[in-house]
């Protein structure tokens, strides 16, 4: 699991912990979610400058889980 801080908060980036726990390789959630490997890459990694919702609904269709379970908000305590 990966931190990308942000201003306010972080978000907890979980695709390549799903993957390695689905026991599947990142080629084949490349071509059964037909998502590009730059996209997946940047999603595990935080070198996100936005989120692609359809690419985030196609993994969550493929894992059966949610987007929190992809991807999680974090804010700063206050």
């Amino acid at each position: 699991m990966k931190k990308m801080r942000i201003e306010n908060g972080y978000y907890l980036l979980k695709l390549e912990d799903l993957i390695k726990e689905n026991d599947i390789s990142i080629n084949k959630v490349i071509r059964d979610t037909n998502t590009d490997f730059k996209v997946l890459k940047r999603i595990m990694t935080g070198e996100l400058v936005r989120i692609d919702i359809f690419v985030i609904a196609r993994l969550c269709d493929y894992f059966n889980c949610s987007m929190r379970d992809i991807i999680e908000y974090v804010p700063n305590k206050k």
